[in-house]
């Protein structure tokens, strides 16, 4: 789901909880709605990430929201990615 939509959801008050969630060196976003879970993503459809906890949590603020979980049970600071 794209940012656009996620600010709508939010301003409606679909979405209640967001989590920040830590992928290796990188963080995405996932919003709890009455439907499941919804990742957010870019305009062309990927996931949208982050290399810094900073930038997903002003992200995050920018919807509209005043507080985010963080998990950063797979948080890998020093691994480098692959450029496929």
């Amino acid at each position: 789901m794209d940012e656009k939509m996620l600010k709508a959801m939010v301003a409606a008050g679909a979405i209640k909880k967001i989590d920040i969630i830590a992928s290796g060196a990188r963080f995405h976003v996932e919003a709890s709605t009455p439907n499941g879970p919804v990742t957010a993503e870019t305009q062309k459809g990927k996931i949208k990430t982050w290399v810094t906890l900073d930038a997903a949590a002003r992200w995050v603020r920018g919807l509209g929201m005043g507080g985010a979980r963080i998990n950063l049970t797979h948080w890998q600071p020093g691994q480098r990615e692959l450029s496929i």
